[in-house]
């Protein structure tokens, strides 16, 4: 029996869902089966994450019109723990996890094992072990805090804690985001046993390698409507980017050549540790970069490439040793704010925790890090603001209603712009971008390089950190690959290749550019 032949196990009919100023949802419809992935698609402020809230009553019922059945049966969640005890599991995009709490304590929140009266703490770990041995081949203890995470094992976290409860139905909010290729693989596979188990998945992703080599069909959603529900061998890559943006794109990575200048950013014999009197974690890093140039800073997950950008923005760790220098005078940046009064910021990979005040306005929380300059006499132009935030918003086509919304009520890829925003409004001479397109659609995903090609055009230097090899490849100038905290290689565009990326990642030889 094929799943198209199978009962319908969750629909979703007709689902409208308004906010002040905002419709998310316009008579939004697809269905799911058991043993059935089935794929969610759209751009930035189409309706997804809106729609996960809704399926899984963080949008309680009441709040939105139509009606979301279970085989058949029409039902109304009140909360989350409604959806939960129906059998709908959810891994949202923005992690859910307290931070205060161990891996072990927050796979099991809510529904820890009893020994009487007392917590079976025994039990909790062993079976947080196992949860996580399932999803992930790098080793993650189950007493560390989750406060001392990345956001790529905090994401596999969030993948245990839902594959442990066993659900009947797993939403999965772009669960690959942070991961690397490995990961990814295993995630895919894990999603394939599940198939084979009878359990259903509702997988969003802007990845659609991933969404054709997992998906059995595919819903399109733009602007808060459904367009169309197709079987993967009905419908190509093409079309489906055609549906989610409403025109064509032929070229996803317009990286345009800009003559290189002046050396801006200068690194000699890096040596960093996580804290005073530890071992170094970055160890013996040197690298230029030019005005007009991107460089690239790939590597395996926990390779350093966030480390040493928060450590650049003086974030993160203790400096051991080497020199740096930004427009040839030495940069010890003790904060971020000092960085940015010497010309360098951050866009940093985790917008929520680092880029955003969420429960502020978009003015707000584009204006944050240029406020000295905003400010005349000891009180803040608010006219200035309100017009260099204005024209932030409309440069970067950030769809919001006002400019007094809070961000918080954004879409995922809007929040990001916000924070490219915030970075720009500082007037930088060094822009550092760690993951800048992770979670945002294709459509985006091109706004933010051409952003980039005005940036190099302007004479900034660029330093892009990404986990994903095609947009290195693609966008940048040259490319250093960490390795374990070290340099594993360091290529030009023209010696770049995928083979040789990922052997200087694994740290399979050293190779150096010619100058």
């Amino acid at each position: 029996m094929t799943t198209t032949d199978r009962p319908v196990v969750l629909r979703a009919d007709r689902l409208v869902k308004r906010f002040p100023g905002v419709v998310a949802l316009q008579n939004v419809s697809f269905d799911l089966r058991p043993g059935e992935v089935h794929a969610i698609c759209g751009g930035n402020g189409a309706g997804k994450s809106t729609l996960i809230k809704v399926l899984s009553g963080l949008h309680p019922a009441g709040s939105y019109e139509g009606r979301i059945l279970l085989d058949e049966k029409p039902v109304a969640f009140h909360s989350i723990a409604d959806a939960e005890r129906a059998g709908i599991a959810v891994i949202y995009q923005e992690l859910a996890l307290v931070e205060a709490m161990t891996v072990a304590e927050n796979i099991f929140l809510g529904d820890e094992p009893r020994r009487g009266v007392f917590v079976d703490w025994d039990k909790v770990c062993r079976e947080a072990r196992a949860a996580l041995s399932c999803c992930s081949t790098i080793p993650i203890d189950p007493a560390q805090p989750v406060s001392t995470l990345g956001v790529g094992q905090k994401q596999l976290v969030e993948i245990a804690k839902a594959l442990r409860r066993q659900s009947r139905i797993l939403i999965l909010d772009e669960p690959t985001a942070a991961l690397s290729a490995n990961e990814v693989t295993v995630l895919l596979g894990i999603l394939g046993d599940l198939r084979q188990r009878g359990i259903a998945c509702i997988y969003i992703s802007h990845k659609l390698a991933e969404v054709f080599a997992i998906a059995d069909r595919i819903t399109v959603l733009r602007d808060g409507e459904s367009l169309g529900t197709w079987a993967v061998g009905e419908i190509d890559r093409g079309e489906v980017i055609r549906q989610m943006v409403g025109r064509e794109i032929n070229d996803f990575f317009p990286r345009r050549h800009v003559s290189r200048g002046a050396c801006r950013l200068s690194v000699r014999g890096l040596d960093v540790a996580p804290t005073a009197g530890a071992n170094a974690w970055l160890r013996d890093v040197s690298f230029d970069v030019h005005a007009g140039e991107v460089l690239g800073i790939g590597g395996l997950l926990g390779a350093g490439r966030t480390e040493l950008l928060m450590h650049l923005n003086g974030a993160w760790g203790h400096r051991c040793g080497g020199v740096v220098n930004l427009d040839g005078q030495p940069l010890t940046a003790r904060s971020p704010s000092d960085a940015i009064h010497h010309g360098l910021v951050l866009v940093s990979e985790d917008r929520k925790r680092y880029g955003l005040v969420l429960e502020q306005s978009v003015e707000f929380n584009l204006s944050l890090a240029s406020l000295p300059a905003l400010t005349v006499g000891g009180f803040i132009d608010h006219r200035r603001q309100f017009q260099q935030s204005k024209h932030y918003v409309e440069d970067l086509r950030v769809k919001t209603p006002t400019l007094e919304t809070i961000v918080s009520q954004l879409s995922g890829g809007n929040q990001q712009k916000v924070v490219l925003g915030k970075a720009l409004m500082t007037k930088p001479q060094v822009v550092l971008l760690d993951e800048p397109t992770r979670g945002i659609d294709v459509g985006a995903k091109v706004e933010v390089y051409e952003l980039i090609n005005r940036l190099t055009a302007a004479g900034l230097a660029v330093v892009l950190a990404s986990s994903e090899l095609p947009e290195l490849l693609g966008m940048c100038d040259r490319i250093l690959m960490l390795s374990a905290g070290h340099v594993g290689g360091e290529f030009t565009r023209e010696q770049a290749t995928p083979e040789k990326l990922m052997a200087a990642a694994m740290g399979l030889g050293r190779e150096k550019t010619s100058e």
